[in-house]
Order: C-alpha cells, then sequence, then structure tokens
C-alpha cells in the first residue's frame, strides 16, 4: 500500500507578488484563467463548488464555470431542485475552488448568489448540443431513481415528447447562478511549503489586498 503521508512535491514554477497582481481581483483570476487555457491545462474551468445545508452541513461538487458576466463575477448552470440548489435557496452563499496543478496554482473564491436572469440560462440551454437539452428534462437531479434503465427510459421519453423541436425549451428547474465574490484569493506554489498567498476582499465599491502566511 502506497504511503500516502510519504508523497511529497516541490513547487518552483512561478512566484506571486503584490507587484505582480491587478488591482481588480476578478480581472486578476482572468488573466490566470487565460494563462490557463493557453497552457492547455486539463478541464481549465472545472470548479469545485461548496454549499452548506439548512442544518449546517457542508457539500461539495465540481461542476464548470460558465462565464465571467461584466468581468465581475462567476456564472455556473445547475438544477434548481438539486441538492445544491435546495442548499443555495436557504443559504444563498457560496465558495468555489479552481485548482490548476499543472501550474502549481489555485483560487479560492467566496461570495453572495443568485439566480441569473431568465433570457440568460434560456439562451445558454438553447445553445448546449440537443442531447444535453433532452437530458436536462429527463434528470431530476439529486433524487434517487430505481436504475439506470429508468434514467434512459425517461430520457427516450422526454425524446419522444419533443420529437423533431430543436432547440428544446428550458425546463423551468433548470439555469444558472451568478456568484458576485467578496473574496478571492490566489495560491502560488513555493519550495519548501512556502507558497505565496494574495487575497483580496470587497471594500465598498474596490479590492484591497494583501499577502497571508503559507
Amino acid at each position: 500500500m502506497t504511503d500516502l503521508a510519504a508523497l511529497r512535491k516541490t513547487y518552483s514554477q512561478r512566484t506571486l507578488s503584490e507587484t505582480d497582481v491587478l488591482p481588480d481581483a476578478v480581472r486578476q483570476f482572468r488573466q490566470w484563467l487565460d494563462e490557463a487555457l493557453a497552457a492547455q491545462v486539463e478541464e481549465p474551468t472545472a470548479m469545485t463548488v461548496s454549499t452548506v445545508s439548512p442544518t449546517g452541513q457542508p457539500s461539495s461538487r465540481v461542476v464548470l464555470l460558465k462565464g465571467l458576466p461584466d468581468e465581475a463575477s462567476f456564472l455556473f448552470y445547475t438544477n434548481y431542485d438539486s441538492q445544491k440548489g435546495q442548499e443555495l435557496a436557504a443559504h444563498p452563499l457560496a465558495a468555489l475552488n479552481f485548482f490548476w496543478p499543472a501550474l502549481e496554482r489555485q483560487v479560492r473564491v467566496e461570495g453572495r448568489v443568485e439566480k441569473a436572469p431568465e433570457p440568460m440560462s434560456t439562451a445558454y440551454f438553447q445553445s448546449r448540443p440537443r442531447s444535453s437539452q433532452l437530458g436536462a428534462w429527463a434528470s431530476p437531479q439529486s433524487q434517487e431513481i430505481g436504475s439506470r434503465e429508468e434514467l434512459e427510459a425517461r430520457e427516450a421519453a422526454m425524446a419522444e415528447k419533443f420529437g423533431d423541436l430543436n432547440p428544446l425549451p428550458r425546463p423551468p428547474e433548470w439555469g444558472g447562478y451568478i456568484l458576485t465574490p467578496t473574496r478571492i484569493e490566489f495560491w502560488q506554489g513555493r519550495p519548501s511549503r512556502l507558497h505565496d498567498r494574495i487575497v483580496y476582499w470587497r471594500e465598498g465599491d474596490h479590492w484591497r489586498l494583501s499577502r497571508l502566511a503559507p
């Protein structure tokens, strides 16, 4: 069995200082995302979304970032009746985490979440492949189902229901969320575990930043 406690990796690709970053935290994120895209890292827009239940139980899952509206917020889509949708309805706060190991970088985002405007959700839904549109109609996300066959039967029923219609209407329980950040931290791996951590936090209409100990 592999000794997990003995696993080590030295991070030494880059540095990060207060003078390296942009004054706006979301624009700084856009710069790092563009660099991840240019480097062709695997799943550059994948992010862990963490929410909390009404009883205080945290939960996390990976979803894809689908936009940065007005270069000021983070956009993703899901089923509003899913676990995360129900948790966001009860507590409209969430945390995002991006990890790009090939660049030895991590970004943590915290903020308040609200539903995206319906026209935005509809436009994106209808831009997806038709198979994905059918899947959204067929899947009662986060609910228990009897079998894989039951799910496939629901998909077939939706395909029959909609016939050749394309694009499909957006399900009322499916749409986007916009997270407006109040805190964003940029982490750059460094040797000896003395990593660089630059954190921004919102003060009114402006961002302030400082360095954190690793």
